[in-house]
C-alpha cells in the first residue's frame, strides 16, 4: 500500500472515518492511485479533495506505417524516412 497524505482542516475525525473516505475513493475510482486527501470539516459536513498520482505513459506515434513508441529499433533507412517527413502543426 502506498503512503497517502491526509490533511484534516476545521475539526477532527476518527481514523476509521478517514479510512472510509479513502476506501470510497478507491472504490469509486479503481483505475487511479490516490496520493492524498484534503478533508475540510464544516460542522456535520465534509468537503473532500482527492490528489492522484500521475500515471506514466509511453507516447505511441504512427510513423511510416508502423505504430512505434521510440525509433531505437528502426534501421537507418527508416530513420531517414522519419527525418524527411513533413511535420504539420498549428500556427502560433
Amino acid at each position: 500500500m502506498t503512503n497517502i497524505t491526509v490533511n484534516v482542516k476545521g475539526g477532527t475525525l476518527e481514523q476509521s472515518e478517514i479510512d472510509a473516505y479513502i476506501a470510497r475513493a478507491k472504490e469509486k475510482y479503481p483505475d487511479k492511485q490516490i496520493s492524498g486527501i484534503d478533508i475540510n470539516v464544516d460542522g456535520e459536513f465534509v468537503d473532500l479533495t482527492y490528489h492522484w498520482q500521475t500515471v506514466p505513459f509511453e507516447r505511441i506515434r504512427r510513423i511510416t506505417g508502423y505504430l512505434v513508441g521510440t525509433l531505437d529499433r528502426f534501421n537507418n533507412a527508416k530513420r531517414a524516412e522519419e527525418a524527411d517527413r513533413v511535420k504539420h502543426g498549428l500556427p502560433q
